[in-house]
């Protein structure tokens, strides 16, 4: 199965309707471009946040639809032509679209990461970079978490220097697992996982299967009936984002046993003071480490 190209210049009124015609005409996709890019007439079209332009047009608009090879491309264009009104011909050109291997190229943009001191997220195409690593085989997917963005690598750098063998860890928002899946591959003798996102939890227990790790992942109330409010865990990680952690405040440091200890992220630094101050009357928490302008803030439970 090859793709062909079908490269029409318009002027801006026309772009948009014949975009939507040649869709309807049987393209497989279309996009505009302009038709002046890398000229001196080239028009940017961007604007400020919550001002962008209404339309991807510009006076001279290069509108370009993807067909099969082998459709036929004429018949294309003249029934989009007529469907916008117009009674004439209108010139196009043709480019070939050049074969691609789509899935070797998507992989070959997602290499193994290294973080912390030996913990290496794995996609399932690479084979590990070293031996004896702690090793989490992910592939990038729909669930949040594979390592690449600062604060899951702060929170998986926290995890691996205190957590090994810790009796217990809840992860809270926990995306694809990943920091429950660091957690038991320290040592940590039981994980639980709660997301809101059913999707999340599926991803999360099909990596947790691909790494052979045994950990429990819930919805929050069925979290709530299994683990009542008096259950208590010696670590608790939640990575989400400040605004929800303020409000969790209460219930994410009422999770965290007697000198336990809790660790957040998902924090903007200049965020930092608002979300300790709204934890301070359970557990005072400090910026544990920072990372491109991401913080993690950890603290402990008092001891009863």
């Amino acid at each position: 199965m090859g793709w062909t190209e079908i490269v029409i210049q318009v002027t801006r009124d026309q772009a948009e309707a014949l975009s939507d015609a040649l869709m309807e005409a049987g393209a497989l996709s279309v996009s505009v471009e302009d038709a002046d890019e890398g000229t001196i007439d080239e028009q940017p079209l961007f604007g400020e946040p919550g001002m962008e332009p209404a339309e991807a047009a510009w006076e001279r608009s290069r509108v370009v639809a993807l067909a099969d090879v082998d459709a036929n491309h004429a018949t294309i264009v003249t029934d989009a032509a007529k469907a916008i009104g117009l009674d004439y011909a209108l010139p196009f050109a043709l480019r070939s679209v050049e074969e691609q291997d789509w899935v070797r190229l998507t992989q070959s943009q997602f290499d193994p990461i290294h973080i912390g001191k030996r913990i290496w997220v794995v996609p399932s195409w690479h084979d590990a970079p070293e031996p004896d690593a702690l090793v989490l085989e992910l592939d990038p997917g729909l669930a949040f978490g594979t390592g690449s963005h600062p604060t899951t690598r702060l929170c998986m750098e926290w995890l691996e220097e205190h957590a090994a063998n810790a009796p217990s860890v809840l992860d809270y928002g926990c995306g694809s697992g990943i920091l429950a899946l660091v957690a038991r591959k320290l040592g940590a003798q039981q994980v639980i996982g709660v997301d809101i996102d059913p999707q999340a939890l599926e991803s999360a227990r099909f990596n947790s299967e691909r790494n052979a790790c045994e950990i429990e992942y819930h919805l929050p109330e069925a979290f709530v009936r299994i683990y009542p409010e008096n259950q208590t865990f010696a670590i608790v990680v939640a990575n989400i984002l400040a605004g929800p952690l303020q409000l969790m405040a209460p219930m994410l440091a009422g999770r965290v046993a007697p000198g336990g200890s809790l660790v957040l992220s998902g924090v903007l630094d200049r965020q930092a003071d608002e979300v300790i101050a709204a934890y301070a009357p359970y557990i005072a928490l400090s910026v544990w480490a920072e990372h491109e302008g991401w913080v993690a803030l950890a603290g402990q439970a008092p001891t009863e």
